[in-house]
């Protein structure tokens, strides 16, 4: 009777688990593995045990994710070497980055470098695949450009989170949670039959907790005094259909919700516009400067008068369908997908206390619409694993830019423009029918002589929409020849056809633009005044959000691209025990559009277009079983090379994708598990060097040459968030405490040397090298219907930045001339305030699982 049996224990389970899963299996075995043979992955779409695959994969067990406390794709960065996950001003701006590469994003219409893909569907932005994962089987984590096997290619890595499946054995699961900062969680599940044919699963979470800073509301209207909060909810259902041996249908249909408060960016260096914010704020505004202006004392005390409301809405369906097909030793798959996310973000654009400028939660924000379709057709001979598949998707993005100016924008405008002389400065620029003679006595008055020209309005300034249709289309193969019982070849040919169209429509909202048009307009008089500074004067008032040229304004591009990449691996097996191989892979990642304000000077730039990015991958490496098959041992050099490398970079009042020619990293990825003799004990770790680098390059290099100043710390440097030695390593161990009782002792840990933060590389910006430690000390029935945790993320409280960056017109880093060092970055006249989005605190709790 299928009653009583779970999928792995039907005969033909090993076969629909790893088919039913679009590339991830579940264990061999019921339970956890004991030996390096029991561990199985399908990174190659097809079960293999992990020693058996010409891949950089590391793999991470449900039990091993749970001691580290993984409930989304952040948390597993401690459990991986190499990979970093950052959040920027919002949660949906959660970014991962492998071996020093990765994509910034805070721009919608950046495709992803490390693919995140769910149970065999792909989520198009990092952001979209970040919240609760619920019940998880696995994580494996593909380093190195993907898309001969995986539906969408991916240029740097996938990280593929393979669920819970539905058990045919009911079970029921609940877990409470209490923590620091108030912290509360409930989840819990249930499994089990329907009828002897159909099973389900249905899992629940409710997870809160206060924020991590605290918030200085300066002139407010802001009254909530603390951020980066946690409030969501998530519930994932699933169903699994079994009417023969030969077919599954895994239906899976899942919503979530956020509702919190985030991100506040926290002061790391004030510098000399310290005195303006102090003066037009109620109180200081700001973290008063240190001696000399360096840096400050970390600190998690934020500024902010303005809310910053998160509320993400994340809801979706799939379906996978397999059918062996015995005649051909074969399986069909096909995995069809229907996501809609969405996203709306207030936020203190300044964070300050003064009333500057924000952005409304309600009209500020984007989403995602996404239809994907897989097919695959996989089989087997005597000498040959072959797959073929076709892969096609349908997108529609959409963002609704909103940016406000607060009472005191005017004034802090006109401080900046006269060194904090004047706060009536810009009624100079915008008088009607200024002639040198009038203009030169209004300031130097400061505006008290003929002064009486319009200023920037308070409130919302514009309502941007941008919308990308995205079409694409992929046909691939992978095959693996056995030329011998100890050498195989394997081949991989993808062709990817993508179609995208962007519309904008921008408009000015009220009377702004118009002391754009008014200083435009004297712009002869004040030339004839103030020199070569006019043109200063005229952009700062001029700026993407006050900018008269946007009003009222449409544009559209379309483009189409096409690219042919695919892999070529050789692996030779010396014995069961040892295997070497050597790969070349090419990976592609998609062209797209900048959703953003972006402008030369003060002119609207014509085109919103980025081209596409490839790279070229060589690893050569070993996979070893030592210790009876107690140790695995394995260890990889790669080199790969990016053309056209997509960076994402904070201009400091908008974000542009600029292509960078070359971009290199090289090192070696080394990979640890041990059983160890010790009944209970494991050891588990791994260590990425990698020197990633960008190439040199100058002006005429890049697509928009005027970008170059803000650029010129790259040509020939390592690049953001890229450290040299990346180690991790966690200790697992179990024993029987006697009468039906079980201990549980585990620690993880993670090492990162010092990173440059940000894609400009400005040295204030550099994290030094830190680790994070995560602990849990469980106690609980040997039969596992109880369980009590006691654990703790970042055990030691380690103080570190995810990101830092220019805190908008607090100063200025780049110079306008080059510099006696070769770039256009001189820190001695560097005046430039950095603000810094925080790693999380030392969080602990007590957690209470029960199982029936």
């Amino acid at each position: 009777m299928r009653l009583n049996r779970t999928l792995r224990t039907t005969a033909s389970g090993a076969v629909l688990g790893a088919a039913l899963l679009g590339g991830g299996a579940a264990m061999a075995q019921e339970g956890q593995a004991t030996t390096v043979d029991e561990i199985i992955v399908t990174a190659q779409l097809r079960e293999q045990s992990l020693q058996e695959v010409p891949v950089v994969v590391t793999t991470l067990s449900e039990e091993l994710l749970a001691n580290a406390g993984v409930r989304d794709i952040k948390d597993v960065q401690v459990l991986t070497p190499g990979l970093t996950v950052t959040s920027t001003a919002t949660e949906a701006s959660t970014t991962a980055r492998i071996r020093g590469v990765g994509t910034v994003g805070d721009n919608p219409g950046l495709e992803s470098s490390v693919g995140i893909v769910i149970d065999g569907v792909y989520r198009s932005r990092n952001g979209v695949g970040f919240g609760d994962l619920g019940e998880l089987e696995r994580i494996e984590v593909l380093k190195g450009p993907q898309g001969t096997l995986f539906g969408k290619n991916t240029s740097a890595g996938v990280i593929n989170v393979i669920t819970q499946l539905p058990s045919f054995s009911p079970e029921y699961n609940l877990e409470l949670t209490a923590g620091n900062y108030g912290a509360f969680g409930a989840a819990g599940s249930v499994t089990g039959p329907i009828t002897e044919t159909l099973a389900m699963r249905l899992f629940v979470a409710r997870r809160v907790r206060d924020g991590f800073y605290s918030v200085d509301t300066g002139d407010g209207p802001r009254t909530l005094r603390d951020d980066n909060n946690q409030d969501y909810w998530t519930t994932r259902a699933q169903l699994l259909y079994l009417p023969n041996d030969n077919t599954s249908i895994r239906l899976i249909a899942d919503y979530s919700r956020r509702d919190e408060y985030c991100c506040v960016g926290v002061s790391i260096r004030t510098g000399p516009t310290f005195s303006l914010i102090d003066g037009l704020s109620n109180g200081t505004g700001t973290r008063p400067p240190a001696t000399g202006f360096g840096l400050l004392p970390f600190s998690r005390q934020a500024f902010a008068n303005r809310d910053t409301g998160q509320e993400m809405e994340d809801r979706g369906v799939s379906a996978e369908v397999n059918i062996d097909i015995p005649s051909m030793n074969a399986r069909l798959t096909s995995i069809t997908s229907y996501r809609d996310w969405s996203t709306r973000n207030g936020q203190d654009t300044d964070f300050t206390g003064a009333d500057i400028f924000y952005r409304e939660q309600d009209a500020n924000g984007y989403a995602v619409e996404n239809l994907t379709q897989e097919l695959r057709l996989a089989g087997t001979t005597d000498r040959l694993d072959w797959l073929v598949g076709v892969f096609a998707t349908s997108e529609t993005i959409e963002r609704d830019d909103s940016f406000s100016l607060g009472a005191d924008y005017t004034p802090f405008i006109s401080f900046l423009l006269t060194n904090g002389a004047s706060p009536a400065f810009v009624g100079c620029l915008t008088r009607p029918g200024q002639t040198p003679a009038t203009f030169g006595a209004c300031a130097a008055s400061g505006g008290a002589v003929s002064g009486g020209g319009p200023g920037f309005g308070t409130g919302r300034s514009l309502a941007d929409r941008y919308t990308q249709d995205t079409t694409s289309f992929a046909v691939f193969t992978n095959n693996t020849l056995r030329l011998t019982d100890q050498f195989d070849v394997t081949f991989g040919l993808r062709f990817t056809q993508d179609s995208k169209e962007l519309k904008v429509r921008q408009d000015n909202v009220g009377t702004n633009g118009q002391a754009c048009a008014a200083t435009l307009a004297n712009q002869a008089a004040i030339g004839a005044v103030l020199g070569a500074a006019a043109s200063r004067a005229i952009g700062v008032v001029c700026l993407p959000w006050a900018n008269a040229f946007f009003d009222n304004r449409s544009a559209s591009e379309d483009f189409d691209d096409s690219e042919v990449s695919g892999t070529a691996k050789a692996t030779y097996r010396f014995n069961d025990d040892l295997m070497v191989y050597g790969s070349y892979a090419r990976g592609y990642k998609s062209y797209g559009f900048n959703m953003d304000r972006v402008q030369l000077g003060v002119t609207p730039s014509t085109s919103q277009f980025f081209p596409s990015e490839v790279v070229d991958s060589y690893e050569l490496g070993f996979k070893s079983t030592l210790l009876d098959n107690s140790l695995l041992l394995n260890a990889t050099y790669f080199n790969q090379t990016f053309s056209d490398f997509q960076l994402n970079t904070f201009l400091g009042t908008s974000f542009v994708v600029e292509s960078i020619p070359e971009l290199t990293t090289e090192g070696v990825d080394l990979d640890l598990l041990w059983f160890t003799p010790v009944e209970g004990l494991t050891l588990q770790g791994g260590l990425t060097y990698a020197r990633t680098q960008y190439g040199r390059f100058t002006a005429a290099d890049l697509s928009v040459p005027s970008t170059f100043p803000a650029l010129s710390l790259l040509p020939g440097s390592t690049t953001s968030f890229a450290p040299e030695w990346s180690v991790s390593g966690s200790v697992a161990y179990e024993r029987s405490l006697g009468n039906g009782l079980q201990l549980g002792l585990s620690l993880s840990g993670k090492y990162n040397t010092e990173y440059n933060t940000a894609s400009d590389l400005l040295p204030f910006k550099v994290q030094e090298g830190f680790g994070l430690f995560n602990g849990r000390i469980s106690v609980g029935a040997e039969s596992e219907r109880w369980t009590v945790d006691l654990w703790a993320q970042n055990l030691t409280n380690e103080k570190y930045y995810q990101v830092a960056f220019n805190s908008t017109l607090q100063g200025s880093a780049f110079a306008t001339t080059v510099q006696p060092n070769g770039t256009f970055y001189n820190p001695a006249t560097d005046t430039q305030g950095y603000s810094a989005f925080l790693g999380a605190p030392r969080t602990w709790g007590v957690t209470l699982r029960l199982s029936y």
